[in-house]
């Protein structure tokens, strides 16, 4: 598991600009997104809107991240975790959030995705 550093920033090789439209962002090959911010209030398509390299460690619409039973938790997973819909994650202008995405389809609202190496 990718650990934040204090320079963790200096990995950022790109980024790109999106808004709500049927076509889905996709980074560069051999990169992923690691940082989504949201200009305006933003949700995520419900299907295939935030897809993660490892859909049980990264908050995604494919599945529920860290969705263990209680007192089931590993050292890759935890518990308690639910999926991410297009009702159920409004993120508000000014939001960023960070994880390992292959893919980011906007439903509503404006990003800037943030790439880098994927480091495999």
């Amino acid at each position: 598991m990718g650990r934040i550093t204090n320079d963790w920033v200096s990995t950022i090789e790109g980024s790109v600009f999106t808004t709500a439209s049927s076509d889905a962002i996709k980074p560069p090959t051999n990169h992923v997104f690691i940082a989504i911010t949201a200009l305006t209030a933003t949700d995520f398509d419900a299907s295939g809107g935030l897809i993660a390299e490892d859909a049980t460690k990264w908050a995604n619409t494919a599945d529920a991240a860290g969705d263990l039973a209680d007192g089931s938790e590993t050292v890759n997973e935890g518990s308690g975790g639910i999926q991410v819909t297009a009702t159920n994650l409004d993120l508000p202008a000014g939001t960023t959030i960070y994880g390992r995405y292959t893919e980011i389809d906007v439903n509503a609202g404006q990003i800037i995705a943030y790439y880098a190496r994927d480091g495999k």
